[in-house]
């Protein structure tokens, strides 16, 4: 028999006191006439009405669960200063709040995702085991990474989310989504320091965006360390299902999340699509599979859990597989190495020169298309960018097969510089029989000096880990690999001088080789699967 949705009723701006005496809000959606519903947990930066109320709290109140859906620190009504990424004491405190409740029925499941779903893993291997269930989407367990991609700084995405963060919470915050990007990209095209950016995006400055350009990418640097609970994901004993996007900007380091959970024993679910970060797409069937997988966890009702614990939509087939595990048992590994001549393909390399580019941080190498946080991340057609003379282009032989490549996909390139500070960046496309050549994964490596260490000739070997993929190349189709050392404004420009990045000004340009010769033999590795 099909459930009756309940009714609902709303405790609106429910007072929870932290330890430091500051109190936060929470609203808990309340299923009627439901006997001790377990709880979902849900703590937001983003406000508690509106939508936000519609698809968390009423939704799954409507199902048998109560919901407590409350504003992190700072915003919308509660009190304290806002501390971006420091949830650990407010969630564990919630948390001991709830459990005291007369009406907290014994068991709860967190849900949200990207900020929502990092603060579950803020709080998760010290919830108890009362903490029955997780679903997270689109994030990670820590976000450094993703601030700093392969050490180059994640200028969109900061200062996107900086600022949107900073309109929601004055006059404009019902349009924040609309002009947070536009303002971003109005400031990244200004050609000021990078410190100077966020008062030409919000109209001052911004905290979180500061204190960003100032701790670096190093994880051991106090402000990332209790920041960062990448370490602890394995000790989380509540049931895990997590739903990501090929095209998400945090995507490899939920996966990251998900291989420390199987190392440890664990069995997470995992489903990624054909979605970016701000996808309004991948929502509704984030919301599905969270809510059958509480109704298993919570209330013991495994019909709506899928037999396989991976599935995964494979882009450019247009269908999903069903998997075991992550990465996909059974792949193999092809090096597709960069030939003399800007060809691309599994023949190991012949003696060759090397190929040269001229990197100019006053004219930086733009990007088009790829992860994003708040834009439209769909893969664009990058034959204009391909005609630029600091872009390397390098494409193999139309395919007389479908080829699927689905995994991890890594670069190793021999490059020599002219500057010890530089940036290498690796992008996969996909060329159609019509010509365009839209992108399918990349990734970028920022070097310092002696990182990595260069050889008697100043060649250093560099491997850059592109994002993960589920592609079909076609038959007919050609697979084409971009070499160059921008993806502006998606990454800061590299200034090749090592000055701090918030106030660096003076450019160097970088004269750059590409080696390709049986001694140094670049490549690019796919991960295959039939």
């Amino acid at each position: 028999m099909a459930r009756i949705p309940s009714r609902v009723i709303v405790h609106r701006d429910m007072q929870v006191p932290m330890p430091d005496g500051v109190l936060l809000l929470a609203d808990r959606y309340i299923p009627i006439g439901v006997s001790s519903p377990p709880t979902i947990l849900i703590r937001s930066p983003y406000g508690r009405r509106g939508l936000f109320g519609l698809a968390y709290g009423r939704a799954f109140a409507r199902q048998g669960f109560q919901v407590i859906l409350q504003s992190c620190r700072g915003g919308f009504g509660s009190g304290g200063e806002p501390a971006p990424l420091d949830e650990q004491d407010d969630g564990l405190a919630t948390v001991d709040w709830m459990r005291a409740q007369p009406w907290y029925g014994g068991t709860f499941a967190m849900h949200g995702p990207s900020y929502l779903g990092y603060a579950q893993w803020a709080i998760a291997p010290y919830a108890g085991p009362d903490l029955k269930a997780m679903a997270t989407q689109v994030t990670a367990s820590q976000f450094r990474d993703a601030a700093y991609v392969g050490g180059s700084f994640a200028l969109e995405s900061i200062l996107s989310w900086s600022t949107l963060t900073a309109l929601m919470s004055g006059p404009l915050s019902g349009a924040a989504m609309l002009f947070a990007p536009r303002r971003t990209q109005r400031a990244v095209l200004s050609g000021r320091p990078l410190g100077e950016l966020d008062l030409l995006a919000a109209g001052r400055s911004l905290p979180f965006f500061q204190e960003l350009l100032t701790h670096h990418a190093d994880p051991a640097v106090p402000f990332w360390k209790k920041r960062d609970f990448s370490a602890t994901v394995g000790e989380v004993d509540a049931a895990v299902t997590m739903t990501g996007g090929w095209y998400d900007v945090f995507l490899p380091w939920q996966l990251k999340d998900y291989t420390a959970m199987r190392a440890a024993g664990r069995q997470p679910y995992l489903t990624i699509g054909p979605w970016h970060h701000a996808d309004v797409r991948h929502g509704r069937l984030a919301n599905l599979d969270a809510l059958a997988w509480f109704r298993a966890h919570l209330l013991g009702d495994t019909s709506g859990v899928r037999a396989s614990p991976v599935r995964l939509y494979v882009t450019g087939a247009g269908e999903w597989r069903d998997f075991d595990d992550w990465p996909v048992p059974g792949a193999k590994e092809l090096r597709w190495h960069l030939q003399s001549g800007f060809g691309l393909g599994q023949a190991g390399p012949a003696e060759s020169y090397p190929d040269r580019y001229h990197y100019d941080p006053a004219r930086p190498t733009p990007v088009v298309g790829g992860p994003t946080l708040l834009g439209d991340s769909a893969p664009r057609d990058n034959r204009r960018l391909e005609s630029r003379s600091d872009v390397l282009v390098y494409t193999g032989e139309a395919l007389g097969e479908d080829l699927d490549l689905i995994g991890p996909v890594t670069a190793d390139v021999f490059l020599r510089s002219s500057t010890e500070h530089t940036d290498l960046v690796v992008r996969v496309c996909d060329v159609h029989p019509d010509g365009s050549s839209l992108n399918v994964c990349e990734g970028v490596r920022r070097l310092l000096p002696g990182t990595p260490p260069a050889d008697g000739q100043g060649v250093r070997r560099v491997e850059v880990e592109l994002w993960p993929i589920a592609h079909r190349f076609r038959r007919g189709h050609r697979v084409r690999v971009h070499v160059a050392s921008g993806a502006y404004p998606r990454l800061a420009r590299n200034l090749g001088t090592g000055e701090p990045l918030g106030t660096g000004h003076t450019a160097v340009p970088a004269d750059q080789e590409i080696f390709h010769d049986p001694d140094r033999p670049s490549a690019i590795i796919l991960p295959h699967v039939r």
